[in-house]
This record gives C-alpha cells, structure tokens and sequence, in this order.
C-alpha cells in the first residue's frame, strides 16, 4: 500500500522550504481507522505520523511514501548507518518488521520486560535488603494484639500495635504474660503511627496456608510495582508458641495502619456518601445541593477505585474480589486495595488454576473464571511470561474485576441495592435479563433510585451500562480500566475543582 504524507500540515511553513522524495517501510498499529505509522529514521528522532486508511486489518507493514524538508533530512540516516550498509531490502525491511514487533511485544501490558526486570532483579534485591533490615525478621513479641475488627473465609483481622524494640529486649518482659487493652487505649494518639493490622491465617482451613502464602507473594509485588494502591505491607512472623490468640507454626500478615473501616463499613451508615465527603474534598462543598455533593463523592471514590485496578491491571495482577469490604478508606480519603489471597499474576500464572476460582457470587462476572475453562496449566514462570501478552490480549481477564467494579457503582449509587438480600436478587433478575442493565432497568422490581446515575445527561448510567455486561464478541464488551478512566463520567461535569480541592486538602495533611 503506498501512502504519500504531506509534511507542510506537520512543520511550520516557510517559504524557502525545498522538499526530498523518500521511501521507507513503516509499521503500522490501526486505531479507529487511524494508522500510527513509525517510520525508519534513527533512534531517538523518530517520528510519528497519522494518516487515514480504510483498510479493516489491525496491524501490518506499509511502505510510507514521505516528502520531507531540509530540516527533516537528518532524521533519514538509518539507511546510510553502518549496519544498514550491504543489507538487501528484504533483509531491512524483515529488521523493520522483528524490530517493532518485538519492542510491542516486550513492552504490551502485561510487560514481558518489566515482569522478567521485576521478578528476577528487583524480587531478589528486596529480599536482600529486607533480610538485612530485618523486615522479614518479624517476631510474635514485636506486637500487642488488639481488637478483632473483622474475619474472612481464610483469615481473622485484628488492629494491634508495633511494640518499641527496647520492650522486646528483654526475656523477662517476653515471659510476661500480655492482655490486649481495650481499642480505645490501645495506642495514644501521640503513637498513631505504631498502630498495624494484622491478619492470622486459619491454618486449620483447608488451603488457607496457600492463601496466606500467596497474599504475601501479592503485598511484596505490589509493594514494588504500584504501592499506592495498597496498604504498605510490613511483613510477616509465624507464631512460636500457643495460647488464647496464637497458633504454634501459625501465619501472620502485618500492615501499617491506615484505615481500620472499609468502603463497606461507610456505606453501611444511612448517611453515606456524605459521611465521606471530609475524606474525600478535606471539608465539606459548597455552593452544591446534596444531590449534586453525593454524586460528586462517589464519583472520587469510583476514579480512585479504577485508577488502581488500571496499576494492578498494568502489571498483569487480576485481583478477581473486588468488593466494598476490601477497599479500605484510610485516614486521607484514599481508596486501598486490600485482601489479595484470592488475586492472580497472570504474567507468570502466580495462583492460577484451571477451572478452579475463588469468588463472591455477588460481585464476580458471569464468566466465573479470569481465563476460559479450556486455558490449561501455566508452563514454567518464565515461558509463562514469554506467553503472557498473547494470553493477555487474547481473554482480558482484566474485565472480570471490571464487572464487580460496575457492582460498586450501582450499590454506592442506588441505596436499596446495599443489603446482601437486594443484590442477591439483583444478580438473579440481571440474570434473566441476559446481564443487560438496561432491560433490567425496565424489568425491576426493586424500585431503584437512579436519581445520581442519571445526574449529568446519564454519564453515570452510560458507564454502569458499559461495565455490567457479558464480555461478548471475542471476550471484550466491556470496558477496561484504561477505557473507563475515559468515559465522560470521569472527563466531563462539574467535578475537576473539587478533584483539586482534593489534593489540595490532602497535600495539606
């Protein structure tokens, strides 16, 4: 296909500008009808051109008849470089070829370059240093246990407190038998900042130990790759003796403290959103009515929420249970991902198992499982990395925490939808509407206020609708977190202000 490019819309005009005529080969990635073609000029002056084409294939090579001016002529010389010298053009353009496919290959999410950069540099480095910190040294002395604040399928969550190590020291004071004082005197303000949750695994329930195992693996990668979307993970310790709290050989998960109340816990207030209104903006709107105010609150926690799926998401991480109960609201308004036992790293197939799935049926998509059944068993870490980005590209699993993602929006957004016993009858008439939102709109017979959905020309309902879906034709359909930190509900209203009231409040803090 031969493609001229006029350069007089891409440089300024001038009317001393004389023009050469070159031919070079070009790949090309289509886009909405739109070819980025790169063409052959040498590292780091290559240009990016957009031109139109009709053609429907997806990605190819084209020969890109260009006509540059003098000023572009020095981004020419890759024909005239050393190692292009004595090359036939089949040879340069099979270079061209390999060449830019094995830079997208190495760099497409889930990135087979960072991933190989992570898990055998960066892995082992942090092991390295922790070991000689002592981060991994954690002991049972180093806490005193506090209040049980909640408890899992595998796992019993308590806040605590990290001890002073000079209260460690001592065998005397590790004989002495300690009672864990009530929350409220559990740590002085002054100490806030020694306060930790911990989480001890039910070794005595089948496959616990594996999903304590693997949440660790999680904390520790995220910790690496994107730590803003959770918790700083401290470590872990197995018990060495038992009594009333602990398990000889028992497993514990440590976190800094930032939030002992999820984004369930707020919405199980009548009050909610607004009772996370100071969270959110650091005071509360004015110059609003409370309709506009608490679609603006859960707008912010909704772009919180996608914003770390799309990090987790960028590293190949599909954390397949995400739920009100495991976003954590921390004491500057952000929204952490938490509870990762049940996650996968699909770059090296980390706690991914054919046909088996850990889930909550009231928040996972119709699909059930992150891969197709017929996916087999992940090969060796390293040609399971190799494989990812096909893998990746050919089932988005991460449109399965997109699903649940859209469930939040509807619970946050209609208040009658926030008892286990509404959405278990949401989910079994979405069901027989075929998981189309907008036939159970009509088909109801809940009684939904869709009062906030609506607000704005419908942006709110129009992402619900793009979010609770089936996946479709060639298992898309529904909206990725880069697609959906796009849409109109995030892009457009009357929201960026407070978004900057936001930050503003919370750089203050």
């Amino acid at each position: 296909m031969n493609v001229v490019l006029g350069m007089a819309s891409l440089l300024p005009p001038t009317p001393t500008v004389t023009a050469t005529f070159q031919q070079h080969y070009c790949y090309y990635n289509l886009h909405n009808n739109q070819i980025a073609a790169i063409c052959c000029f040498s590292p780091p002056h290559k240009k990016l051109l957009s031109i139109t084409s009709k053609r429907k294939s997806r990605r190819g090579l084209i020969r890109c008849n260009a006509f540059f001016d003098d000023v572009a002529t020095g981004l020419l010389e890759l024909e005239n470089a050393p190692y292009f010298q004595g090359l036939s053009e089949t040879q340069r353009w099979w270079i061209v070829v390999f060449g830019g496919l094995a830079w997208i290959y190495f760099t497409a999410r889930p990135g087979v370059l960072v991933g190989a950069i992570d898990a055998y540099l960066l892995a082992p480095l942090q092991l390295a240093l922790d070991s000689l910190s002592g981060r991994r040294n954690l002991k049972r002395t180093d806490f005193l246990v506090g209040e049980k604040l909640g408890e899992g399928s595998f796992g019993v969550v308590y806040s605590g407190v990290l001890l002073p190590k000079n209260l460690n020291d001592s065998p005397a004071d590790q004989k002495r038998p300690r009672r864990p004082p009530p929350r409220s005197a559990l740590v002085p303000q002054s100490q806030s900042k020694d306060k930790v949750i911990l989480k001890k695994v039910k070794v005595e329930i089948k496959g616990a130990r594996e999903f304590g195992d693997f949440e660790e693996w999680f904390n520790y990668r995220l910790a690496r790759a994107a730590p803003e979307t959770c918790a700083e993970f401290l470590g872990s310790f197995a018990a060495d003796k038992t009594n009333s709290q602990f398990t000889k050989g028992g497993k514990w998960l440590v976190w800094k403290f930032e939030g002992d109340l999820t984004l369930g816990d707020y919405m199980k207030d009548r009050n909610f959103p607004s009772n996370l209104e100071s969270l959110m903006f650091g005071r509360v709107l004015r110059g609003a009515d409370s309709s506009k105010r608490n679609a603006l609150i859960i707008k912010q926690v909704m772009r919180q929420i996608i914003t770390s799926l799309k990090k987790i998401h960028d590293t190949g991480i599909v954390h397949r249970d995400i739920k009100p109960d495991n976003l954590v609201v921390t004491k500057r308004g952000r929204i952490k991902l938490i509870d990762f036992g049940a996650a996968t790293d699909l770059r090296i197939g980390k706690n991914y198992v054919p046909n088996k799935t850990l889930l909550d049926p009231y928040y996972c998509p119709p699909e059930l499982y992150v891969l197709p059944e017929e996916t087999p068993s992940p090969p060796p870490e390293p040609i399971a990395a190799l494989l990812s980005p096909i893998l990746w590209q050919l089932n988005s699993p991460d449109l399965f925490d997109m699903y649940s993602a859209g469930i939040v929006l509807l619970q946050m957004a209609i208040p009658s939808l926030r008892s286990s016993a509404a959405l278990r009858n949401f989910n079994l008439e979405i069901k027989s509407c075929g998981y189309d939102l907008k036939k159970w709109r009509d088909y109801t017979r809940l009684r939904p206020d869709f009062q906030i959905l609506d607000s704005e020309s419908g942006r709110g309902w129009d992402l619900a609708t793009k979010l609770i879906s089936e996946r479709g034709y060639l298992r898309r359909g529904r909206l990725s977190a880069a697609a959906a930190l796009r849409h109109p509900y995030f892009l457009l209203g009357g929201d960026q202000a407070a978004a900057v009231l936001s930050k503003l409040s919370l750089d203050r803090k």
